[in-house]
């Protein structure tokens, strides 16, 4: 075991993990933050997405250990008490939920894209999704939300 800081939401929080501990056990398991879902531990669904420096990254292929150092947030660091950030609050307006399970990934992915590219086109948001499963919609409604979000967000900033 070791002992490793991670900057988690803009909290320090040390942690004792094994050397192959990934930052999705880390995340779930020891720090309760349950919104980043375990879905195929393979890279290739996105249900763990977090974003860490900037870039939207499947917290199951990550180390925690090579996370030391970074920015990270989760889908708990979004909402500011009880209001939801823009990409939430669209998710929930376009009836882009269905079953949840991947919605945190989606609106982890969307926030990434956003903070690079405020007004990304239809194929732009399609081609970021590429990594997100989703077995309940056809995804017209989530790329419906990150549309009105990116609208929304244009306005406030």
């Amino acid at each position: 075991m070791e002992s490793i800081v991670l900057n988690i939401n803009e909290q320090d929080v040390s942690v004792s993990v094994e050397r192959n501990t990934t930052l999705l056990h880390v995340l779930r398991e020891i720090l309760d933050l349950t919104g980043v879902k375990s879905g195929c531990n393979t890279g290739d669904c996105g249900a763990c997405k977090v974003i860490m420096d900037g870039e939207a990254i499947n917290s199951c292929l990550i180390q925690a250990r090579n996370a030391v150092g970074k920015r990270i947030q989760t889908i708990e660091g979004l909402s500011n008490g009880i209001k939801l950030n823009p990409i939430q609050q669209a998710f929930v307006d376009c009836g882009a939920i269905q079953c949840g399970y991947c919605t945190p990934g989606m609106i982890m992915t969307a926030k990434a894209l956003l903070e690079k590219n405020p007004s990304p086109t239809r194929d732009e948001i399609k081609a970021a999704l590429s990594n997100n499963l989703c077995r309940c919609t056809g995804y017209v409604k989530i790329i419906d939300a990150i549309e009105q979000a990116a609208e929304v967000m244009r306005q406030t900033a």
